[in-house]
């Protein structure tokens, strides 16, 4: 859809890449590191800089007993991090669950493995994890469950019931549990709670999360992962043959901005993106789209079946031809696509008059129609 919208000069509401600047610290700290000519191979898994702000960042914000050396590894980005877990953990013919709807990665990460990913679905619009459903689903062949909170596609975050339920399964049916937490300082409602804090969920949860979104560098490719020393042994080593490293320099600014940018950082940023989140759920629904405000990450998954009768590829494309606002088709993130079929996802990690220009071409459905 990126390469939609450029061809038609949409605005671009589809990919979650900010449109905005990074933090002045961490691009300068990136100049400043190229200078000092940390230009060659960091350790494969990660600078022992980065490592330790990380540490120390785990520990305070969340409690977590986290050792740089023995349990942080750096990646080429979340995604290389969820990669990663998968290949190094989960065996061909094994299976995991995977929440629906999902980011579009999480079912090909199994498949790469040679393992079944199992849909477990979340029903609009509330998209709450139903330990019951969940519990059925587990078989013998069960290896983990992959959770994502701040979720993306949804929004929603998962609270402390839901994650008490996710906690009762792993242990019962001693699971591994692989978290992507990318979004979690991204949140407007309800706690961010990691779920590796639980009792008796450290020694079997991987929290994978990262830099991009946080610092808005989404192309620097800087992922996180914390587990414990055995499964950090076993992913390192996948890791090195996937991409041997992150880019050196990266992570020096990374580190620099851990260690600089305290809670006023956090707080304003939150607060730019409910400003930019109410824009957008505005205008949405001024357009006849059904939504409603997202919890936590910055996508807005929306309800556009009383707008058309087009299937969401067809729709989506037509938007960014005819209306000029790029989303991504709602059946990327379900296993099977007519249940995306309505929906599309709009991504409000962008500039206010961005958004507000996106709200205004969308007032083009209210006057024409797909």
């Amino acid at each position: 859809m990126t390469r939609v919208a450029r061809e038609h000069d949409a605005i671009n509401l589809a990919q979650g890449f900010p449109d905005f600047p990074a933090p002045d610290v961490l691009k300068d700290a990136a100049c400043e590191a190229i200078r000092d000519d940390i230009n060659q191979y960091a350790i494969t898994w990660g600078t022992l800089r980065l490592r330790e702000a990380l540490a120390a960042k785990y520990r305070t914000a969340y409690g977590m007993d986290v050792d740089p050396d023995r349990h942080v590894t750096v990646t080429c980005g979340a995604t290389e991090a969820m990669a990663a877990v998968v290949l190094a953990t989960v065996d061909p013919d094994d299976e995991v669950l995977v929440l629906e709807p999902f980011y579009e990665n999480y079912g090909p990460d199994a498949i790469l493995a040679e393992a079944r990913p199992v849909m477990i679905p979340l029903e609009a619009p509330d998209f709450r994890l139903d330990e019951d459903r969940m519990r059925a689903a587990v078989s013998d062949r069960t290896r983990a469950i992959m959770l994502n909170t701040p979720n993306n596609p949804t929004g929603r975050v998962l609270d402390s019931d839901e994650l008490e339920a996710v906690r009762r399964i792993a242990l019962d049916f001693n699971l591994l549990v692989i978290t992507d937490e990318i979004y979690e300082h991204i949140l407007y409602e309800g706690v961010h709670i990691p779920i590796a804090t639980l009792d008796g969920m450290a020694e079997r949860t991987v929290t994978v999360s990262g830099l991009s979104k946080t610092f808005a560098v989404t192309g620097w490719r800087i992922g996180t992962i914390v587990a414990p020393e055995d499964i950090s042994d076993a992913v390192r080593k996948v890791h090195d043959f996937l991409t041997v490293g992150a880019p050196a320099p990266l992570q020096e600014a990374c580190a620099a901005g851990i260690e600089r940018l305290g809670p006023d950082y956090y707080e304003s940023m939150v607060q730019g993106y409910e400003a930019r989140r109410e824009v957008l759920v505005r205008g949405l629904q001024a357009a006849g789209f059904r939504c409603g405000p997202p919890q936590g990450a910055y996508y807005i998954m929306a309800d556009f079946s009383e707008l058309s009768d087009l299937d969401d590829t067809a729709f989506s494309k037509w938007l960014a031809r005819e209306v000029g606002v790029a989303p991504v088709p709602g059946s990327s993130f379900f296993s099977k696509p007519e249940l995306g079929r309505g929906l599309a996802r709009f991504a409000f990690c962008k500039r206010i008059e961005t958004l507000e220009a996106a709200s205004e071409r969308l007032q083009a459905l209210v006057r024409a129609g797909a």
